[in-house]
């Protein structure tokens, strides 16, 4: 088995693994009592800081400035003007980390600068969750508290070490509620080592299929249809895996995500491999970030909300080439979608069309899938020319040319 590339797709999956037997023994001892609300706080943040040295280096410091800035807004500013602070300091200081390490010549074997990114975005989305809970009145800090005790429950939650490196987003409610009742939920170690058995059995099946793509040398490169299919599907595996990874450790620390704001479940995965609608499809997938970025962008925006909220996605993933292109690509394909199917589903009548229009709509989200996650993962901007210019290209051009007949 090629258990190596799971360090190349997941570079930080080994230090969540570190950090197991540390969320295990914060339940216990939260469950035993040995821990005061207070300590609770700093155990997660101390261990916060601890994970962010051990997995980023001197690169810790670019996640630790941010959060001592967004911590100052929001404990400085007023709520009705919190969110557009943080947000205007997180965003710019992620494009200034994506920019500034993107230009410089980096060692490919040295994760650290992937890892400090990722923890960035997901701090992007916790701030500016918060400030949002902040300025619509859902959280009210207490001014009558101290400086320090007004700051250590948000420090803790912009760092606490369960869910530093990855997993669904967490509201700040959410988070204090769990803080308080951790030691009266029960043993969390069995649902840990189910999904701990479920990252196993997805690793197994990508290594086998990473095999198999391997020994047929037939079909190569990003011309050739099956191959592009196959490329996706290793991606999508891979991102199951991280993400059951994630979810598994916040259930060891006992940050359960509540019934479907997790971002996979068995019902979640079967819907994604069989669904014959893209934008069922777009909803399903990374279901916390799309709450995410529909509550920031799409209910906020007063025009075109669905294209702004891609074009944020591509700003908030890094703007590369291939993220512009692929983000912009699944924001027609979606709004074609929407179109298309009501369209087709009207012709279907008889059950053997109707069989015959999910099926052949299966297909075409498949190679649409396929199609958007190569281009946002190709590196550099010859591999996205490659892949525009090859057969593969023929299915979104026809929904994008769908779209126009169907406006």
């Amino acid at each position: 088995m090629r258990w190596a590339d799971l360090l190349v797709l997941l570079p930080a999956a080994p230090y969540r693994l570190v950090a197991f037997p540390f969320a295990a023994l914060f339940h216990h001892l939260c469950a035993s009592g040995h821990l005061s609300l207070t300590a609770r706080y700093i155990f997660l943040l101390a261990g916060g800081c601890l994970l962010a040295g051990i997995a980023m280096g001197s690169y810790a410091v670019l996640l630790l400035i941010p959060v001592a800035g967004s911590v100052l807004i929001l404990l400085s500013v007023s709520p009705a003007h919190a969110h557009t602070w943080v947000f205007a300091l997180q965003m710019s200081w992620q494009t200034l980390c994506h920019l500034g390490l993107s230009s410089q010549e980096l060692d490919p074997q040295d994760a650290r600068p992937a890892i400090a990114l990722s923890a960035i975005m997901l701090l992007t989305q916790k701030a500016t969750s918060l400030a949002l809970d902040i300025h619509e009145g859902l959280v009210q800090l207490q001014l009558g508290q101290g400086f320090l005790q007004r700051t250590l429950p948000l420090c803790s939650y912009l760092l606490f070490f369960p869910a530093l490196l990855g997993g669904p987003l967490c509201s700040f409610s959410t988070f204090q509620a769990r803080i308080e009742s951790c030691g009266a939920l029960p043993c969390p170690l069995r649902a840990a080592g189910q999904r701990c058995l479920c990252a196993v059995a997805l690793q197994g099946l990508r290594a086998g299929l990473a095999g198999g793509l391997a020994s047929r040398q037939g079909c190569a490169g990003l011309g050739c249809l099956p191959r592009v299919w196959a490329q996706a599907l290793l991606l999508r595996l891979a991102y199951y895996l991280h993400w059951v990874l994630d979810e598994a450790l916040l259930e060891a620390a006992g940050f359960r995500p509540e019934a479907g704001q997790g971002d996979l479940s068995i019902h979640d995965l079967w819907t994604l491999e069989t669904t014959h609608r893209l934008a069922v499809f777009t909803r399903t997938w990374n279901k916390s970030t799309s709450r995410w970025l529909r509550r920031l962008i799409f209910q906020r925006c007063p025009a075109q909300p669905l294209l702004a909220t891609f074009a944020f996605s591509a700003w908030w993933h890094g703007l590369r080439p291939g993220q512009v292109f692929g983000f912009l690509c699944w924001a027609v394909m979606v709004e074609a979608d929407y179109r298309i199917h009501p369209f087709l589903s009207a012709w279907a009548t008889c059950q053997g069309v109707k069989l015959l229009y999910r099926g052949t709509t299966w297909v075409f989200t498949q190679l649409i899938v396929a199609y958007i996650l190569v281009a946002v993962e190709t590196e550099n901007f010859s591999m996205l020319c490659l892949l525009w210019t090859s057969c593969n290209s023929i299915l979104p051009l026809s929904y994008s040319l769908a779209l126009l007949l169907l406006l």
